[in-house]
C-alpha cells in the first residue's frame, strides 16, 4: 500500500480542507477521501495527478513518500523528486540492445513510476539493429499534433538526455514526460530560465511553452516505427513523372 492516502490527510490538514471540500475540488465523493486516508482505496491514477497538479507536488513522492506538514510548508518537492530519480538503472536500462516500450494505454502508470525500476523491467522491450543509446525508450504516440511527421499509434524511438544538464538542437524532436502527459513536440527555441518554446508539426495546434521543471523526463527522438504507409504526394509523382520523361527525351537523343 502507498503512502498516498496518509498524504491526502496532511494536504488536507495543511490546506485547511474538509473531507467534503477536497471532494468536491476533485470530483469525488466524500466516503472516497475517507477511505483513501484509511488506506481502504487508492485513487485512480487520472485522479492522483490532479491531486498533484492542484497541489504542485511531484506524483511519486505522492505515492512512495509519507510526507511531513513541514515538508508540505517549506521543501521544494519536485527538486526532492529529481534528486530521488537518480536511482540505480532498471536490468532493461543496463542493457543497450534493449529498449522499454512504453504502450499509449500504460503512460499514465509510466508517469507515475517511471523512477520504479521493477516497474521499468516489468515492460515489453523492443530490439534494434541499432544501438541507439544507453539508456532508451519506445512510446506509442497518439492524437494528431505532429502529423505528417507522426501519426497516431507510430511508436517513437528515443534516447534519454540529462534533465539536469540537456543537449538541446533547434529543430530537433523531444519527448516530455510531464505530470499529466507524454509531450512530443519539435523544440523551435530555448529561452532563459529553462523555458522553452515547442511546435507541433501539425500546424492546427499552437506553440506550447514548456518550464525544465515542469519536466519528469526529457528524451531526444532518435526514429520512429510506423504501420501507415505513406502514398507519394501529389507533387512528389508530378516531379518523378517529369523526371521519367527527362530521361527518355535524353535517351532518344544520345
Amino acid at each position: 500500500m502507498s503512502n498516498v492516502g496518509k498524504n491526502i490527510r496532511k494536504l488536507r490538514t495543511v490546506k485547511k480542507l474538509s473531507q467534503a471540500a477536497f471532494a468536491e475540488l476533485f470530483g469525488l465523493a466524500r466516503p472516497s477521501v475517507g477511505a483513501y486516508e484509511e488506506g481502504r482505496s487508492e485513487p485512480k491514477m487520472e485522479t492522483l495527478i490532479q491531486i498533484a497538479q492542484h497541489f504542485g507536488l511531484s506524483v511519486d513522492l505522492l505515492l512512495t513518500k509519507e510526507l511531513t506538514v513541514n515538508e508540505l510548508y517549506n521543501f521544494d518537492l519536485y527538486k526532492q523528486a529529481g534528486a530521488e530519480s537518480a536511482a540505480p538503472q532498471a536490468k532493461a536500462d543496463r542493457q543497450p540492445h534493449l529498449t522499454p516500450y512504453v504502450p499509449a494505454a500504460r503512460m499514465l502508470e509510466y508517469i507515475v513510476q517511471h523512477h520504479d525500476t521493477a516497474f521499468i523491467d516489468e515492460l515489453s522491450t523492443l530490439t534494434f539493429p541499432h544501438n541507439l543509446g544507453p539508456t532508451t525508450r519506445a512510446f506509442e504516440l497518439t492524437g494528431a499534433d505532429m502529423q505528417p511527421t507522426l501519426r497516431h499509434q507510430d511508436v517513437v524511438l528515443c534516447c534519454h538526455l540529462d534533465k539536469a544538464n540537456p543537449r538541446f538542437h533547434l529543430g530537433r524532436l523531444y519527448a516530455f514526460v510531464t505530470q499529466s502527459r507524454l509531450l512530443v513536440r519539435r523544440l523551435s527555441e530555448q529561452q532563459s530560465h529553462g523555458l522553452l518554446k515547442l511546435r507541433a508539426d501539425n500546424p492546427d495546434y499552437p506553440v506550447q511553452d514548456l518550464l525544465l521543471t515542469d519536466a519528469l523526463e526529457i528524451w531526444e527522438v532518435h526514429g520512429s516505427f510506423s504501420t501507415h504507409l505513406r502514398a507519394p504526394a501529389l507533387l512528389e509523382e508530378r516531379v518523378s513523372q517529369l523526371e521519367r520523361q527527362l530521361e527518355e527525351v535524353l535517351a532518344r537523343l544520345a
